[in-house]
């Protein structure tokens, strides 16, 4: 029986942009050897097709040696209160998911509830099963390469990102709160 993660609305939920987050694009996340091609192709190449413009990668353990654009910057901890924040003040922020997790399928992270229950404008990865959680072009973006973000950034209206990000919310709050989870525990328990 399938039992996915889900987000406490209290604690996620939109926030006035914060100067210090604000940015084009933002990724949340440790580092992982298996994520981080998908995050150089989609935010770091992103970056160096947009060189006037800001991205933001927050998260520890990646390597000194890691070859990030001039415009990417990088800050190694974020603690959990100002995620919210982080998630509301950049244009779009990147979700990306483990290779075992997209090889499984119906596997989303809790950063992407999190990330919906804000109200953020998400740009993802693909991977079987999306469309159970966060409906494509509707509620979540699907891009294929950084040509594809870096056209979604610069043309993308503001009243259409802030539809999306919307449309997410509501769509993670009517389906994937923790309130949710503790119904289906119940039920799950119960059969």
């Amino acid at each position: 029986v399938p039992f996915y993660c889900s987000v406490d609305p209290e604690l996620y939920r939109p926030k006035p942009v914060e100067r210090e987050f604000e940015c084009a694009m933002s990724y949340l996340g440790t580092h992982a050897k298996d994520r981080q091609p998908k995050l150089m192709k989609f935010l770091n190449d992103t970056a160096t097709l947009m060189p006037e413009s800001r991205f933001i990668v927050a998260g520890a353990q990646y390597p000194r040696d890691t070859p990030w654009a001039e415009n990417v910057e990088r800050i190694i901890h974020l603690s959990p209160p100002h995620h919210p924040s982080f998630y509301c003040s950049s244009k779009f922020t990147l979700n990306l998911t483990r290779d075992e997790m997209v090889a499984a399928g119906y596997s989303p992270s809790v950063r992407l509830f999190e990330a919906s229950a804000c109200g953020a404008a998400i740009i993802s990865d693909f991977w079987k099963g999306m469309e159970h959680f966060l409906t494509p072009t509707d509620e979540v973006l699907l891009p294929k390469d950084a040509y594809e973000v870096a056209q979604i950034i610069r043309t993308l209206s503001d009243a259409d990102r802030t539809r999306i990000g919307l449309n997410a919310r509501e769509r993670i709050l009517s389906e994937h709160t923790a309130a949710h989870r503790a119904i289906q525990f119940e039920q799950i328990v119960s059969r």
